[in-house]
């Protein structure tokens, strides 16, 4: 029996976007509203998610549309009627992790896949098979999961998990704003420089970007996860999809990116023990901005708490 080919997914921040990743290469594209989107790339009302639909769909490629904020009581007035209209344009799931829009969702929308992805929580087989059993239909990994630890939740998972393989990543997040509490705080109100970095003293050469939204102060990895020497494994395997984060990337960065991902999956299809074309890796290094070096996050590091 052949290998699958894994859903490759990637977040996109505008139709143009979109339309570009989707030519590529890319399977699939997450979207969202910042009003119920954490981290989103960029803001999707109803008219534009229609639109990726109407993309996406003719090429046999698919929408995933982001309801994965920390909600409050003030959400969760439109939340109904938001998930109807998300079936009603035919997109094909939503990312989730409070469970108030997956009780809605089931309710208002059966029709909508449910992937979770409560981000840190997602990290043993029995929780996915716990998610499973009540409907979801795709497991998101949490970020801090060995390699191992991965191939054993796939091993036991009922329904297809998600990993993330190219991209920055969340290492915290809080409802308030730090940043502009810190500033008040200071009484200072000039203008603050973007991006945002967070530097350590020892180390200066490590800076996080932190950025604030609606939904609160975001601060990110200081290198990007770059898996493409490593997806074997996860091809053998059969680990069903593949996570692309955009955020923070140029469109013309994350299609390249997703281009270089497509052809190295195609390639390892045929042998998954096959080493990547070197070439590729190159074509990666090239692009890569100086500042994010590229590294395998927690895949092959031992997590010590």
């Amino acid at each position: 029996m052949g290998l699958q080919a894994p859903e490759l997914i990637i977040s996109s921040g505008s139709l143009a976007e979109v339309e570009k990743v989707l030519a590529a290469g890319a399977d699939a594209v997450t979207v969202g509203d910042t009003r119920y989107a954490l981290r989103a790339s960029g803001h999707f009302d109803l008219t534009m998610i229609e639109a990726a639909v109407q993309l996406a769909h003719p090429q046999g490629k698919k929408v995933y549309v982001l309801v994965n904020a920390l909600l409050h009581h003030e959400h969760l007035n439109g939340l109904e009627p938001y998930l109807g209209q998300l079936a009603e344009i035919k997109v094909d799931g939503i990312v989730f992790g409070d469970p108030a829009v997956f009780m809605t969702a089931k309710r208002v929308a059966p029709t909508l896949g449910l992937h979770w992805n409560t981000e840190t929580t997602s990290t043993n087989y029995r929780t996915v098979q716990f998610w499973a059993k009540r409907g979801a239909t795709r497991a998101l990994l949490a970020r801090e999961l060995s390699l191992t630890e991965v191939l054993e939740i796939k091993r036991h998972s009922p329904i297809p998990i998600q990993v993330q393989v190219h991209g920055m990543t969340c290492i915290f997040h809080s409802k308030r704003e730090l940043v502009s509490n810190y500033f008040r705080f200071q009484q200072r109100e000039e203008a603050r420089e973007e991006p945002l970095l967070l530097k350590e003293h020892v180390r200066k050469e490590e800076q996080y970007p932190i950025f604030e939204d609606q939904h609160g102060t975001h601060v990110m990895s200081n290198e990007d996860i770059c898996m493409l020497e490593h997806l074997g494994p996860l091809i053998e395997n059969r680990v069903d999809c593949f996570y692309i984060e955009g955020i923070r990337k140029s469109i013309d960065y994350n299609t390249q990116v997703v281009s270089i991902y497509r052809r190295a999956i195609d390639a390892l299809l045929q042998d998954p023990q096959d080493p990547v074309n070197p070439d590729l890796v190159a074509e990666l290094q090239k692009i890569q901005p100086a500042n994010r070096p590229l590294g395998t996050g927690f895949y092959f590091k031992e997590q010590i708490y």
